[in-house]
């Protein structure tokens, strides 16, 4: 059953969360899709992960680039697996795809926008009643993730 994780942004913006989370997953040699809500993010995004730290390199694409399929990272405002990802970021209140082809869906929302945390809560509703498997993340203070529930 794929795990899924909500995680809630109090301290920080997506925009300086994301790329550690992203890193990690590359470590662990998983491929990644991230779901925008919309293409402009998606290319803001994109835009921000290729300059967010000096000293490090993100590999990864949108969804219009020629070489989407072959990204260990690809962006993307749609619910297609064009790189045939396991992991699925959801951000900024992107309607999920079926999770069920994903080995791990993340729902990153921030704790500041209304309809992001209501979109939250009403996908962890959903999936709490098909039976899955949810942990809650939240940030500490200091930026760090503690696990809620």
């Amino acid at each position: 059953m794929t795990e899924v994780l909500f995680y809630h942004l109090t301290e920080s913006k997506l925009e300086d969360a994301l790329p550690p989370l992203l890193e990690k997953s590359l470590e662990r040699g998983w491929k990644v899709v991230v779901q925008t809500a919309a293409d402009e993010r998606r290319d803001l995004l994109d835009t921000h992960l290729w300059a967010f730290r000096d000293d490090s390199f993100l590999p990864h694409a949108t969804e219009a680039s020629d070489e989407a399929a072959n990204q260990p990272v690809l962006l993307t405002s749609s619910q297609d697996n064009i790189n045939q990802a396991t992991v699925r970021f959801i951000v900024d209140g992107a309607e999920p795809p079926s999770i069920d082809a994903y080995e791990r869906i993340v729902f990153m929302f921030d704790g500041y926008d209304a309809g992001q945390l209501e979109g939250a809560r009403s996908q962890w509703k959903k999936l709490k009643g098909e039976g899955h498997n949810l942990t809650y993340w939240q940030q500490s203070p200091e930026g760090r993730w503690q696990k809620k529930a």
